[in-house]
């Protein structure tokens, strides 16, 4: 049985990815025993991951709590749906994101739609952990931004935090809700140390976050990306030029809202993403603002992501692959040409 412990928030501090994802494990953990972590290499005896993000927890709750499990994807995904629909609230680890493929029947086929065949009577409360990002020499198989496949499945949500203290208040969310949830970790923002989160504080899922307030330009990203905006946005500023930068922290469902109002003010849009540009994220968020704000627009949007390729093993080219800093700024100054 589940034993509830209300969680009081406590003062931020700095901390990097890796520790604010333990952290809203470890939070969420203490305060419902119906929390488990599976996956390989999770528990302690294995080093807590290929990161160390669950370091600790297995020593701290057990086990049978905390399970590494063998290197099947497919049998961790079936095993925490199981899980999840008898009542559990399973986070299992698929430790990158190019291997959610192998379990993409049990993500796609029965974890997402179980809510809907079962006519609302079945949850799958969920949450698939895994980590990409190109950057590291780690080659096609092992870098990619999956987020779209997912963004276009019904019954997923879909978050990617760019920051320790959303990745942990999404977490904490993502564990609270009764549907599965894809929870994405940036590979090169992990170390990252930055303004912790409020300990016990959830961040609701669908909410962005206004990074920045501007007036000219409206810059939307997410996970990993954000970085490279913040840095051009804060350039820019030394020029005159005012970025209003919407990190979307959740993908699917992304805050309309929130960007409709943001395009509505500036008349300019540039989306920003390390997924290839085709077939996006950022071509939804373009369809959606160019329909609904028709007319309003003072430029073409533009879109910015990676060529359609595998992810390059070569250093050079992999660099060229990236769309960083030079790319979103060349978008930018092409709305206000």
């Amino acid at each position: 049985m589940s034993q509830a412990v209300k969680l009081e928030p406590a003062p931020a501090v700095k901390m990097n990815v890796v520790q604010a994802v333990n952290a809203a494990l470890d939070d969420a953990m203490a305060a419902d025993t119906n929390v488990i972590v599976l996956g390989e290499d999770v528990a302690d005896g294995q080093e807590g991951g290929v990161c160390g993000v669950t370091k600790g927890l297995s020593s701290k709750y057990g086990t049978s709590r905390v399970r590494s499990t063998p290197i099947s994807e497919q049998a961790i995904m079936g095993a925490a749906i199981g899980a999840a629909i008898v009542g559990m609230r399973p986070v299992a680890e698929i430790m990158l994101m190019n291997f959610t493929t192998v379990a993409m029947d049990m993500i796609v086929n029965h974890a997402a739609k179980l809510r809907f065949m079962s006519g609302g009577q079945t949850h799958v409360p969920l949450v698939i952990r895994t980590l990409t990002g190109a950057g590291m020499g780690s080659g096609g198989q092992h870098s990619d931004y999956l987020e779209a496949w997912f963004a276009h499945t019904a019954g997923i949500k879909v978050v990617a935090p760019s920051n320790p203290a959303d990745a942990y208040g999404l977490m904490l969310a993502a564990i609270a809700d009764n549907d599965p949830v894809i929870f994405i970790e940036h590979l090169l923002s992990y170390w990252t140390p930055a303004e912790g989160p409020v300990r016990g504080q959830a961040i609701p899922l669908g909410k962005a976050r206004i990074a920045r307030a501007g007036t000219d330009v409206t810059l939307v990203s997410y996970s990993g990306t954000v970085l490279h905006a913040q840095a051009v946005a804060d350039r820019l500023a030394d020029h005159g030029i005012s970025i209003e930068l919407i990190d979307l922290r959740t993908v699917s469902p992304w805050d309309k809202p929130a960007v409709l109002a943001s395009v509505a003010k500036t008349g300019r849009l540039v989306v920003a993403h390390e997924a290839v540009r085709s077939f996006g994220v950022g071509a939804e968020i373009a369809a959606t603002v160019a329909e609904e704000l028709h007319g309003k627009l003072k430029s073409a949007i533009r879109r910015v992501g990676a060529v359609n390729a595998p992810v390059p093993f070569s250093k050079p080219l992999e660099t060229a692959f990236i769309p960083g800093e030079a790319a979103i700024e060349a978008a930018i100054r092409a709305t206000l040409a």
